[in-house]
């Protein structure tokens, strides 16, 4: 099928609008985050009940974005963006109306629902634009819709500390409308002559599967004070994800096609984008959580929530920056080996946040180091899967590698929760200096799996160019 390129003016403004649709996407996602403790205060719930304004906001955006990414490979992508697009402005509208606390989480999960459009960005992208610009912007729309959480961040907090939590949601519900608009004014229907349908049945065994997963991921206390039945748990998810691949696999019309994530390179960036996104939103997590500890604790800087978001400035920009530079490295660095030197990059940051957190500008400086390798394998990504999928498929293959990324990141902040929720003393609110070495070494060994993996798909790359 061949591409359908629009005109050079209608490029120049197709390329913002899909950086800004790909931004406020994940930066609205992001909101939960540094208001969870003024969530709790307003409604009058606990900081457990306030955590799932993000937890479903991930959960809604991990089952949306396979389905939004079926749906995208047909002809009717232009409906399925404006359609989204429009729900998160209603979600975002619910989290501003004065409404009780059950309405501010169904505006969350609406909210999570745009997360799935960012492979549709890149869909747009491929079919649209010529084939070396589109491999530029598939990159960039990777990383931004990275660092928006970095974006999103400070701004909500600082709005937050000045006008409540509602006029931290209204800045959503105002930059969701603005996506909408620009979507509405830029986007370009689908090349003709494509067909999707989407697989009801495996949907729902999918979503199941996926509510365990992050349910399991944010319920850090069952694991701790109910391991049986956690466990439990986890067996049923992975035995629901076992019945979603044969319902895949039976299915003329898939969710995703899991036939392709068995090829080589698939299955090899899916696995380095699970673990390492696991490393990476362990690290995140680390160094926010450390940045707000107070000093009573006898480390940590005591960082209002504003102040701590600052942190994640550095995190944007060396992103962005990284994002900027890969397609030129790409053209002398095959992809894979993008992704095996980012993940050395993301596994210097924990070194250097495991040896030297003493002064905020050694925590500046890892930042720096985390965001700059973030953003390096967040542009290579994209490279690795699409070398071996049509362009029909862009869509919904770049949809499972995200949903497998939310799954990476979901458990790497509840991994970080574990590890210094075992290195607490009883009858002490906050863990002791040294767990936060010990997540930092568990970071290095999962960005070093990553490396490894990188490195194979490399090697196979490299085998197959030149037998």
């Amino acid at each position: 099928m061949k591409a359908s390129p629009v005109a050079r003016s209608e490029a120049r403004l197709l390329v913002p609008a899909l950086m800004f649709i790909a931004l406020v996407v994940a930066a609205v996602a992001s909101l939960g985050t540094p208001l969870i403790t003024s969530v709790a205060t307003s409604f009058h719930v606990s900081l457990g009940s306030a955590q799932w304004t993000l937890t479903v906001a991930l959960l809604s955006g991990a089952v949306a974005t396979p389905v939004l990414g079926r749906l995208g490979a047909g002809p009717h992508r232009r409906a399925t963006i404006l359609a989204t697009l429009a729900v998160v402005v209603a979600g975002s509208a619910l989290t501003v109306l004065p409404l009780p606390f059950a309405w501010l989480l169904a505006g969350r999960a609406a909210q999570g629902v745009g997360l799935g459009l960012t492979a549709l960005m890149m869909g747009v992208a491929r079919d649209h634009l010529p084939e070396e610009r589109s491999a530029a912007v598939i990159a960039l729309i990777s990383v931004v819709s990275i660092i928006g959480a970095g974006v999103g961040y400070p701004l909500a907090a600082l709005l937050a500390e000045f006008g409540g939590v509602r006029a931290a949601y209204g800045l959503g519900l105002v930059v969701t409308a603005a996506a909408l608009l620009t979507a509405w004014r830029s986007m370009p229907e689908a090349p003709e002559g494509r067909s999707a349908h989407v697989d009801v049945a495996g949907a729902v065994v999918l979503t199941a599967a996926l509510l365990l997963v992050l349910f399991l991921a944010g319920e850090r206390n069952l694991w701790s004070r109910h391991l049986a039945v956690a466990a439990g748990l986890a067996v049923v998810a992975v035995v629901l994800l076992c019945v979603w691949a044969v319902i895949e696999l039976r299915s003329t019309t898939p969710l995703v096609d899991v036939r392709a994530m068995r090829h080589p390179a698939v299955a090899g960036a899916n696995l380095a984008m699970f673990v390492g996104g696991i490393g990476m939103y362990l690290l995140l997590t680390l160094i926010t959580r450390y940045a707000q500890t107070p000093h009573g604790a006898g480390y940590g800087f005591g960082l209002t929530t504003f102040v701590a978001g600052l942190v994640l400035i550095p995190f944007s920009v060396l992103g962005f920056v990284a994002g900027k530079l890969t397609p030129r490295v790409r053209t002398r660095i095959a992809d894979p080996l993008l992704l095996a030197g980012s993940a050395v990059v993301v596994g210097g940051g924990f070194a250097l946040f495991a040896a030297a957190r003493s002064d905020l500008a050694e925590l500046f400086a890892a930042m720096c180091v985390l965001g700059f390798g973030v953003g390096g394998f967040s542009a290579a990504m994209p490279g690795v899967v699409l070398a071996v999928t049509p362009k029909s498929e862009t869509s919904s293959a770049m949809s499972f590698n995200y949903v497998v990324r939310s799954v990476g990141y979901s458990l790497g902040s509840a991994i970080g929760g574990l590890i210094l929720a075992a290195g607490t003393d009883p009858g002490h609110l906050l863990p002791d200096d040294s767990a936060y070495t010990t997540a930092a070494l568990v970071g290095i060994g999962a960005m070093a799996i990553t490396t490894l993996t990188s490195l194979a798909l490399a090697r196979r790359r490299s085998s197959e160019t030149n037998p």
